[in-house]
């Protein structure tokens, strides 16, 4: 059976999710966690698209994510197709890395992206890893914090824009309500 399309038009937004397969882990150590996120970076420099919010777990990756002439499946050819190369390699293991398809959800409402953005922080606080969103270095909470424009990397001016100054201590409650 054929597989429904993804949606994709310049300036949509995706909560994007993918796992390990079978349940297995993404990342072992710091290395891979950076080597991820190296990908990302490369990917944007090659498609394109601006990163809302992101946090690696140890077997699921989050991604908010704004395309513009890209799909977000191009996107995420390229991110997964390089990283599941590069984890083989390193692990000396053969097979598929993630589980199936990455899974897309469409943002279409300025309260779904700050729901999408709240939840995505609070990943590793919901799992029992960490007791607040600051303390987990794999997501960009910690550049929420500090910044409320784009740094090339992270965009967070698209979300903390619908929060008033203080922006960070307004992001920061609304996301430990």
């Amino acid at each position: 059976m054929a597989r429904n399309p993804r949606i994709w038009y310049p300036g949509a937004m995706f909560h994007i999710t993918a796992r390990g397969n079978r349940g297995s882990s993404l990342f072992n150590d710091e290395a891979d966690y950076n080597q991820y996120l190296d990908l990302v970076k490369l990917c944007q420099s090659e498609y394109p698209f601006k990163l809302h919010a992101y946090c690696l777990m140890t077997n699921h990756i989050h991604l908010l994510i704004e395309v513009d002439n890209h799909t977000s499946g191009e996107i995420m050819k390229f991110i997964q197709f390089k990283y599941a190369k590069y984890y083989n390699k390193r692990y000396e293991v053969t097979g598929h890395l993630f589980q199936g398809r990455y899974y897309a959800s469409v943002i279409k409402s300025i309260d779904y992206l700050l729901e999408v953005s709240k939840y995505i922080h609070l990943n590793p606080v919901k799992a029992g890893i960490v007791l607040s969103p600051e303390s987990y270095r794999w997501s960009s909470y910690n550049i929420y914090m500090m910044s409320d424009k784009n740094d090339g990397f992270v965009d967070t001016g698209k979300v903390l824009k619908h929060f008033i100054t203080p922006k960070q201590k307004q992001y920061k409650e609304y996301v430990n309500e």
